[in-house]
């Protein structure tokens, strides 16, 4: 027989939406089944009907058949050849109906039985598990909710112990009652193979029996072939019976695995926190606002897909994107009427979402999962090791650092101050040339017969490559550099923002000055890909910082092509489809023919190309800012260079001055001739009376000059 799907056992105690739908799907099928087999009831009870009527009126033609004799005709003709032959045949019909009151025997039991006890038995016990089910479901939603309704006042421990204890029966109760009804769903799939097989099984039987006078290869070939179905219907009963002792034995070992989860709130120190996860599912309560000071909590399904967080109602048929949680933050916050919830704001902070767990384990492993998929760490071979790496310390909210957009609003330039030439004033489609080109002819743009480039082809990979090979053994780096590179990066460039492009193509162009040249460029990339039917594109993640623009493959993240800023001298987005955009790259060390090389490159991007201009014109700006700070800053410390420099050449020339003049009084001293004394006599003053009265006349000289 072949496989026969089943509901998992397994995951009832999760109870997802997924789960639901799985039910759904197995309920209508037993709908289906029941109303199949109501109708084939029907059909049947008539064949029995039929055969009980067929038997009564062979029984009766038979005895009309056998009074015969008695009857009374007025012109009997040849009565005796007539009543013998009438008699023979009244013989072997009642024979006939003797065979055909068997027949309607052996329906009544191998037919109208089997499935008569399906419908009564098999599908009735579905009915009834359904309602029970579906009883402690609500009672189980009816608890969450008190559960979830608690106050956090520690007056009402007894009524906190009653409300656990409530969750924890209801909970147990429609653990264990899903599982036994998924258990009777699984069981009918099995079942109902065997009540189509045994009654078609036991008529066919009934009519062989019936028809054993007839063809002996025809007996046998029904023979053979019922054989071969009661063969089956052996096999199918017989995994019937493995299938169900496994699932009895599988409940058995999800009740006991499962009975610390059946607590709202478990213990820590029996079922660790994982703060290592970058994928997580599960039940919260998320916060709607209803008005300025109002606020309603509805209870939906969340998981992370990737880099997204989604949710889904129970009714629902699939999720729906509630936040892209790259460089999102998230946070514990204190809720006045709520426990153990959490915050996550958008990496723009435009978008805030407040969320509640149902324990503390659950609101801790969330926000670990949201913070370790906001670093990227999803992107990773091992994300599980890189995450375990990176959260060597568990922390019980954890917030990464303030968006771009918190900390630069400032530097943002004004978008009505922002020039709009050529971007709204044409109405040229892609495949057109624009109004602009009127008075610049094509040929200044972009020279004829220049070669383009569909695909990207740089040395840089393979530089990036060995990089990435010899930073194997450090911390993985999202953009395929070396971790030096990156620190210096993060340190110095202080604008950081991806988006994802496909490469159209790139050429040489003439002319720098004017938007004109992308749009022409743009015309020509896109003519030629329709000439040669070339639709592959190259899909690249666009980082845009204050130093340089790179190219980075999303699959090995090494970095394609890297522009530095100071080399793109300008950047636009098609008039018409704001998805095209491109930027014209001028490179002096590049040159052609003693001349530079000026290269135009064309994207087309999932959002609209005027962002990413935006992106590139406000790095240029911070970077002009900054290099003008550098400039101011360095010019100050040639300034002060030049003052100490200055002063320093004083202090020469006040020494040498100083020099001079002390040579001038000591020549004078020794040209003078001694004085007399009053008595005659000559006063000879020592060595070092002369040199204490030449200290003190230095001294007085000194302050003479500083006053």
């Amino acid at each position: 027989m072949p496989g026969i799907d089943k509901l998992p056992i397994e995951e009832t105690l999760e109870d997802s939406p997924q789960t639901r739908s799985l039910l759904g799907v197995f309920e209508e099928d037993t709908a289906a089944i029941s109303s199949y087999c109501q109708q084939l009831f029907q059909a049947m009870q008539r064949i029995y009907h039929a055969q009980n009527e067929l038997s009564t009126a062979t029984h009766l033609t038979s005895k009309l058949l056998k009074e015969y004799e008695i009857q009374h005709f007025p012109l009997r003709g040849d009565d005796e050849v007539m009543s013998s032959t009438l008699q023979h045949f009244a013989k072997v019909i009642d024979e006939l109906s003797s065979c055909h009151a068997v027949l309607s025997t052996q329906l009544a039991d191998a037919m109208v039985f089997p499935i008569t006890q399906f419908k009564e038995r098999d599908l009735k016990e579905i009915l009834t598990l359904k309602e029970v089910f579906q009883i402690s479901s609500n009672d189980h939603d009816v608890a969450i909710n008190r559960y979830s309704r608690l106050s956090k006042r520690r007056d009402n421990e007894k009524v906190k112990s009653e409300v656990m204890e409530d969750v924890y029966t209801s909970r147990k109760k429609q653990h264990q009652t899903m599982m036994h009804y998924f258990t009777a769903l699984n069981t009918l799939q099995y079942k109902k193979k065997i009540a189509l097989l045994e009654p078609l099984l036991g008529y066919m039987q009934a009519q062989i029996n019936f028809f054993k006078l007839g063809s002996e290869n025809l007996t046998q070939q029904w023979e053979d072939f019922l054989t071969n179905i009661g063969t089956s219907v052996q096999n199918v009963r017989q995994e019937m019976d493995t299938e169900v002792d496994v699932m009895q034995q599988t409940i058995q070992d999800v009740e006991q695995a499962s009975d610390l989860l059946y607590m709202p709130d478990p213990d820590p120190s029996k079922i660790p926190i994982d703060r290592n996860l970058t994928r997580k599912a599960g039940y919260l309560n998320i916060r709607n606002k209803t008005g300025l000071v109002s606020s309603t909590w509805d209870r939906h399904y969340f998981f992370t897909q990737g880099g997204n967080l989604m949710s889904q109602a129970r009714g629902d048929v699939a999720g729906g994107l509630v936040m892209d949680l790259d460089n999102c933050s998230v946070m514990a916050v204190d809720c006045e009427d709520r426990r153990f919830c959490f915050q996550i704001t958008s990496f723009d902070g435009k978008k805030v979402v407040i969320l509640q767990a149902e324990s503390r384990k659950d609101c801790e492993e969330w926000i670990a999962t949201v913070n370790n998929i906001s670093k990227r760490i999803y992107l990773s071979e091992n994300p599980e090791e890189t995450a375990a790496r990176v959260n060597q310390s568990a922390l019980e909210a954890v917030t990464p650092s303030p968006s771009f957009h918190q900390r630069h609003e400032s530097l943002r330039p004004s978008m009505q101050s922002r020039p709009k030439s050529g971007r709204t004033s044409s109405q040229s489609s892609v495949g057109s040339e624009p109004p602009g080109l009127s008075s610049l002819s094509l040929d200044s743009l972009v020279a004829p017969d220049t070669p383009i480039q569909f695909d990207i082809i740089s040395p840089v990979m393979e530089e990036n490559s060995g990089q990435a090979k010899s930073s194997a053994h450090g911390r993985t780096n999202p953009f395929g550099e070396s971790g030096e590179r990156q620190s210096e990066d993060c340190d110095e460039s202080i604008l950081h923002q991806l988006f994802i492009v496909r490469f159209l193509g790139s050429m040489e162009v003439r002319a720098m000055d004017s938007e004109d040249v992308i749009y022409e460029t743009m015309r020509q990339i896109l003519a030629a890909r329709a000439i040669h039917n070339i639709f592959r594109m190259t899909e690249s993640h666009l980082l845009v910082t204050c130093d340089c623009l790179k190219l980075i493959d999303p699959q090995t993240q090494v970095t394609r092509l890297r522009f530095p800023l100071s080399s793109v001298v300008l950047c636009a987005s098609h008039q018409e489809n704001k998805r095209l955009f491109g930027f014209v790259l001028h490179t002096a060390e590049d040159r052609v023919d003693s001349r530079p090389v000026t290269v135009c490159y064309v994207f087309k991007s999932n959002i609209d190309g005027e962002k990413i201009c935006d992106s590139v014109g406000l790095a240029k700006q911070i970077a002009f800012h900054s290099e003008v700070d550098r400039k101011a800053t360095e010019k100050q410390k040639e300034l002060d260079k030049a003052k100490v420099k200055q002063q320093e050449e004083l202090n020469k020339q006040k020494e040498i001055e100083k020099d001079l003049e002390e040579q001038s009084r000591l020549i004078a001293a020794s040209s003078r001739p001694n004085q007399p004394a009053a008595d005659g006599q000559f006063l000879v003053l020592s060595n070092s009376q002369s040199e204490e009265s030449d200290t003190g006349e230095e001294g007085n000289r000194k302050g003479e000059s500083e006053a």
